[in-house]
């Protein structure tokens, strides 16, 4: 008998499309799967009678003709995306009891497909992290190893899918929050342009970086995820009315010819060698396929981690200033004046890291500071862009280079030391600061036997490309389809 949990969503489709599998048999299968997993906290919601009604319409629509790659395969959702009458938390207390008044687009897109919700994943407290240990509700583990982490701040969608709970997952990105967790976790994750997936649904954490994404196990499958999710959406001011290609056709083009681009400040002092190794050999794999690699610059590098971590708490400073425990969030107990209400409600409502987060906001977007601070990190976010921009006119048409400087890490080991955990993001943080898509493949694994990511970035709107390079990658390697003992 075949493991249902084994299959990906599109072998998933492809069984169901022949009958000789129903979406209630494969939805009831994972479910039971998940609560056999509970203890890798990757879930903080399961959709268990919903998502059975949902795939017995699904069967139904099937049995009247209907096609689809997500018609009937179960999709999990992080908690940062809202659908409609069930909890949004957030990973947050501010929002432990908070119920979703409608539908995300992007929601509503899978609704549409006939795709299943499965349920809402574990994450860090309103998408800041990097390893997924902020959550108020307790860390995820990592399917390969339950001692360490599954990346951040998706961590529970990647998780999911890693340990073939469900087929695929949605999470968010706003400097590295989708690929750093693939690469942690051994599958495909992919941020779109900016502009590509509405953002409307999506609880903000900083507005001008946040896009939701894909995870799966297989580029096709991601790509099956993308068109769906993607397209232009009138509620949302930052979605781009550009068209949505039908990228799962076009994967078999192959990358003869393909020029891909090594940027020199991606492979530094630092980056752990077992991670230098794997890259440099999916490099040499590539050109050997008949691509040619070019060493870029990208001067602005190194002022990236800075730029970043003051334009996304500002950001965050300005988003979260509506939970004051009078319109949303938690509300503090019997309050003595309104300044105690908002003091209290906020200390209470908010964990160590994304209070932290907004102090450095509020203090840069501040009298006497915005020009110093904010100011100057626009400008070099400018800069970080016109860079990219330059080499991808004439010199390359994609970029490799690691996803993350190292393998997963332990629990606790970073949590106490800010600076080094921000430091996981290195790589990730650029792609978003200039709106580019990237995406992160599996690649090798260190001794240790932890998933090692390759990450490509493309030019705006140019997911195609990437997605065609990673599936050339993927058809001549095993690494997407070892499975977390």
């Amino acid at each position: 008998m075949t493991d249902l949990a084994s299959l990906t969503a599109t072998e998933i489709a492809s069984e169901l499309d022949r009958g000789s599998l129903s979406s209630v048999e494969l939805t009831r299968s994972l479910l039971t799967r998940a609560e056999s997993k509970r203890g890798l906290n990757a879930f903080l919601d399961l959709y268990s009678d919903v998502a059975l009604a949902s795939a017995e319409e699904a069967d139904k629509r099937r049995r009247a003709g209907e096609r689809g790659p997500l018609l009937g395969v179960p999709v999990a959702i992080k908690d940062v995306i809202l659908v409609k009458g069930t909890k949004t938390t957030c990973g947050s207390r501010m929002l432990a009891n908070f119920l979703s008044p409608y539908d995300a687009t992007v929601v509503s897109k899978l609704r549409k497909s006939g795709a299943v919700l499965f349920g809402k994943t574990n994450m860090d407290e309103f998408a800041m992290g990097s390893s997924t240990e902020n959550s108020a509700f307790g860390p995820v583990q990592n399917p390969w190893n339950k001692a360490y982490v599954p990346g951040g701040s998706s961590g529970g969608s990647a998780a999911a899918v890693s340990a073939r709970i469900a087929p695929l997952a949605l999470g968010s990105d706003t400097g590295g929050s989708i690929r750093q967790p693939a690469s942690f976790t051994g599958i495909v994750g992919m941020k779109p342009t900016y502009g590509r997936t509405s953002r409307y649904g999506l609880v903000a954490y900083a507005s001008s970086l946040d896009q939701i994404g894909p995870f799966a196990r297989s580029v096709k499958d991601c790509a099956h995820l993308l068109e769906t999710i993607s397209g232009f959406d009138p509620s949302d001011s930052t979605s781009m009315d550009v068209p949505v290609p039908s990228w799962s056709e076009e994967l078999t083009q192959g990358i003869k010819g393909l020029r891909i681009g090594v940027p020199k400040q991606y492979f530094i002092e630092g980056l752990h060698p077992e991670v230098e190794q794997a890259v440099r050999a999916a490099l040499q794999w590539y050109e050997g396929q008949g691509a040619s690699l070019v060493e870029v610059d990208l001067p602005h590098t190194e002022a990236a981690l800075s730029t970043y971590y003051i334009l996304a708490p500002a950001e965050a400073s300005s988003n979260l200033a509506r939970f004051d425990g009078v319109r949303y969030g938690h509300r503090a107990a019997e309050p003595t004046d309104l300044i105690d209400l908002y003091c209290r409600s906020r200390s209470e409502g908010f964990g160590t890291e994304v209070k932290r987060r907004i102090m450095i906001g509020t203090y840069v977007l501040s009298s006497g500071y915005y020009d110093a601070f904010y100011l100057r990190a626009q400008k070099v976010r400018a800069l970080i862009k016109n860079d990219f921009d330059k080499v991808f006119s004439s010199q390359c048409d994609l970029l490799a280079c690691p996803t993350a400087p190292t393998p997963a890490f332990r629990i606790g080991e970073k949590v106490d030391d800010p600076l080094t955990m921000y430091l996981s993001d290195v790589f990730t943080i650029t792609v978003n600061l200039a709106g580019l898509p990237g995406l992160s493949l599996p690649c090798g694994f260190s001794s240790s036997q932890l998933p090692i990511g390759l990450q490509l970035i493309g030019k705006p709107w140019d997911e195609g490309t990437l997605l065609r390079a990673a599936y050339a990658y993927e058809q001549q390697h095993d690494w997407h389809t070892r499975v977390p003992q």
